[in-house]
């Protein structure tokens, strides 16, 4: 069963850059947009529970100030102003919960929002609800999620990606033409790419992580999530800028990354030079996946661009050093989920000291995935230990990010497949970790870097005719590149189905 279908003369099947024009010509009402998917949300979510929270008043109200706003006249405060937007679980929203697919936080609203919850605010987005996600953002399926699996709208017994597959599969099922996630190994782009959207990893520090709930603090980076390149470039433009609430974050312009989108459509791509990165192919890719890769690259190709190889020979060694990175940063951020000052409490009865309502909080409230990250990060970091792995794998980061730049001293961007294989079933890997987090392959390197990346849907698996994603690789502050070869990929591709 399927629900990734969608006609293109319906609201709910245009653009965002389209559905934009038309409000602000008034051919469209924000209201019509946002009542439509909702509409679409109430149709179709029960099979496929992209959200966690739908906040139709709340949506309702914003549409309606964004058209009361254009009927006096007023410019509206973006060009994407009236059109609606699904928003991971992971951001601080103080009129809806926000739980991260946990039971720790389960009805928990904040008391401020995250700086890109004010951005879409102020940029007059009205905010559909929050998707969901594997818990804290620790998984590649949103099986781990708290509060039940999502589906993908391709394949309803498939899994839609992860951490957010909800974000992504509220595109693919036409319930959003916007959405938010986050990306701390690959949890835009690997969502992305089992549901034909588009997702882009921002170069780290420069979309703001105040009010994100940390995961991996030097690896967590916000990104935009949409089903053209054109359209996740708009909310790119929208979400990206300094920020001085998060010391992390870059202060730096922001590059015209919509223009960068319309000259990538509308030009070839003769001087652009294209790294195929060897160690990024190879056993354990999926042959439909392959085939849809190299057909991607000929298109490049025959667009204009130059394809060389490149070796990046630490990548493979990505996977070991993440997973010691970021179990290493769980174990700190997340003690701070004590029962003390907000969220779940267990055991609060009188009969138990603070420790034992901590400890019997954090068993009841945290699921297997996240204590099992708590554990090895805790580990890594214990006394006498600490040199030997943790220590170890940053030196390995290291050696990947020179690995970067080394390429991008001879190419422009690099390309690889965005995952080794397709949307694989729901409950298949649940129970082997190594197997779940070798999906996560190809994206990894990037959040150990820092650098930006794309995925951009190419073309169906011709083993069993599901999704499969180019990843395409620039190097820190060049995320206009990813936009404009993402674009003039897309164009020469055409439609995937």
């Amino acid at each position: 069963m399927t629900v990734a279908t969608r006609t293109s003369g319906e609201i709910t099947g245009r653009s965002a850059v389209d559905l934009a024009a038309r409000i602000r010509a008034g051919e469209l009402s924000s209201v019509e947009v946002t009542t439509a998917h909702l509409e679409r949300i109430a149709e179709v979510d029960g099979d496929v529970h992209a959200f966690l929270h739908v906040g139709a008043d709340e949506a309702l109200a914003a549409a309606a100030r964004v058209d009361d706003a254009i009927a006096a006249g007023e410019t509206p405060p973006s060009p994407l102003a009236g059109v609606p937007i699904a928003l991971k679980d992971v951001f601080t929203t103080t009129d809806a919960p926000t739980t991260v697919g946990s039971r720790i936080l389960e009805g928990w609203v904040p008391p401020y929002d995250a700086a890109v919850t004010e951005r879409l605010r102020a940029a007059g987005l009205p905010i559909l609800g929050k998707t969901n996600m594997d818990e804290f953002a620790m998984g590649s399926s949103t099986e781990n999620s708290a509060y039940g699996p999502t589906h993908n709208p391709w394949d309803l017994d498939r899994i839609p990606g992860g951490s957010g597959g909800g974000s992504a599969a509220a595109l693919a099922a036409f319930e959003a033409p916007l959405a938010i996630g986050t990306d701390t190994g690959g949890s835009v782009r690997q969502p992305a790419a089992v549901t034909a959207t588009v997702g882009v990893k921002p170069t780290y520090g420069t979309v703001s992580r105040y009010g994100l709930v940390a995961c991996a603090s030097s690896l967590d980076q916000a990104g935009p999530c949409a089903r053209t390149v054109l359209d996740t470039a708009a909310l790119h433009q929208v979400i990206a800028g300094h920020d001085p609430r998060d010391s992390t974050s870059v202060n730096s312009p922001v590059p015209d990354l919509v223009g960068a989108a319309q000259q990538g459509a509308a030009q070839d791509l003769s001087g652009v030079r294209v790294g195929v990165v060897t160690e990024l192919q190879g056993d354990g890719y999926q042959p439909g996946v392959v085939e849809s890769f190299s057909a991607a690259v000929r298109t490049l190709a025959d667009r204009g661009a130059e394809i060389v190889d490149v070796s990046c020979p630490h990548f493979p060694y990505a996977l070991g050093a993440y997973y010691l990175i970021l179990p290493s940063e769980v174990s700190s951020n997340l003690a701070r989920f004590d029962a003390m000052r907000y969220g779940l409490r267990v055991g609060d009865d009188g009969r138990h000291s603070a420790e034992e309502v901590m400890a019997l909080t954090r068993e009841q409230g945290l699921g297997a995935e996240v204590k099992r990250r708590i554990m090895i990060g805790t580990y890594a970091l214990s006394s006498g230990y600490y040199d030997a792995y943790y220590g170890q794998a940053q030196k390995v980061r290291t050696l990947i990010a020179r690995d970067f730049d080394a390429a991008f001293e001879n190419v422009d961007v690099l390309v690889s497949p965005t995952t080794p294989t397709t949307a694989f079933p729901l409950g298949e890997k649940v129970d082997d970790p190594l197997a779940m987090y070798l999906f996560d392959l190809c994206t990894l390197p990037t959040n150990l870097a820092g650098t930006c990346a794309m995925s951009v849907p190419s073309q169906l698996s011709a083993t069993d005719g599901l999704p499969v994603g180019l990843q395409i690789m620039a190097p820190a502050l060049a995320d206009d590149r990813l936009y404009r070869i993402g674009a003039a990929y897309e164009s020469a591709r055409g439609p995937i189905v």
